[in-house]
């Protein structure tokens, strides 16, 4: 790390990325002040907290003042967040509402981004998670014991070229396809969601794609799976999984490799360079 950080602000939404995140940043001798949501937030992340605060979703102009408050200097962003309820203005404050309504856009990338910029404004810049943990990106290559055969990296081509133009008009990360036919693309239901109505509605030897959007900031928002991923796919008869490696997250990447492998799925950590993107 280029230089010390005395305290972190961390803003944590759902699952367990925050707590990973907590422990890193404990890990490296930092202050943590810690922002949690009801309903979302695993109260574990409060036990790795040296200041820890719990609000309700949308109260911006509250976050940005505990943050000051206890002398943040550098924010993190980590874990799920209830969307349709972080759009809803009835749960928004004045600050939030004026946040929003600013943007154009209102997919993921439009949004976050648009909430890093506020913090930066308030000398609060956003830092990258895996900033702190840098083993949980997703390496290039095949993970698996099986590889992709000519049919999977067929799919794989073509979902990667559909799902970078999808990312660009900041749709969604992920799309499940089969022998060129897409049957879902990930929206606001998330990608886990995705990957069973796709896999149901494509059949068996679907394959997913998961990319690291154009244009898209890597401090507030990369791609993530983990191991449920996995087991939703082995669930649907997937059969290969691609996902753009060292611009992802890959949770209990050790157990998910080896379901992927008693279930036969192949997992592969793409780059740009492999298709000429």
């Amino acid at each position: 790390m280029s230089e010390a950080i005395s305290t972190i602000g961390l803003i944590a939404g759902g699952r367990q990325f925050p707590l990973l995140v907590a422990q890193g940043v404990k890990a490296h001798g930092c202050r943590l002040v810690v922002a949690g949501f009801t309903g979302h937030t695993n109260m574990e992340v409060a036990a790795h907290a040296d200041v820890w605060r719990e609000l309700k979703l949308g109260k911006l102009g509250k976050l940005i003042d505990y943050f000051r408050e206890h002398g943040v200097q550098r924010v993190i962003m980590a874990g799920t967040i209830d969307k349709p309820k972080v759009m809803d203005i009835r749960h928004l404050d004045m600050r939030a509402v004026k946040l929003l309504f600013s943007q154009k856009g209102k997919g993921d990338s439009a949004i976050l981004g648009a909430l890093a910029r506020e913090l930066e404004r308030e000398g609060m810049p956003v830092i990258p998670a895996h900033e702190y943990l840098p083993d949980l990106l997703t390496p290039t290559g095949v993970m698996t014991r099986r590889e992709p055969d000519g049919r999977e990296w067929e799919d794989l081509r073509f979902g990667w070229r559909i799902a970078k133009e999808l990312g660009r008009m900041d749709i969604g990360q992920c799309l499940v396809l089969r022998e060129g036919i897409i049957s879902a693309v990930e929206a606001l239901e998330g990608t886990d969601q995705a990957i069973a109505r796709g896999c149901a509605l494509g059949g068996p030897g679907c394959v997913i794609v998961k990319i690291f959007k154009p244009g898209q900031q890597e401090q507030v928002d990369l791609p993530s799976l983990g191991l449920d991923t996995v087991r939703i796919m082995a669930e649907g008869s997937a059969s290969c999984l691609g996902i753009e490696g060292g611009k992802s997250l890959f949770f209990d990447r050790e157990a998910a490799v080896a379901l992927a492998d008693k279930a036969g799925i192949a997992i592969v950590g793409l780059s740009s360079d492999q298709f000429h993107e």
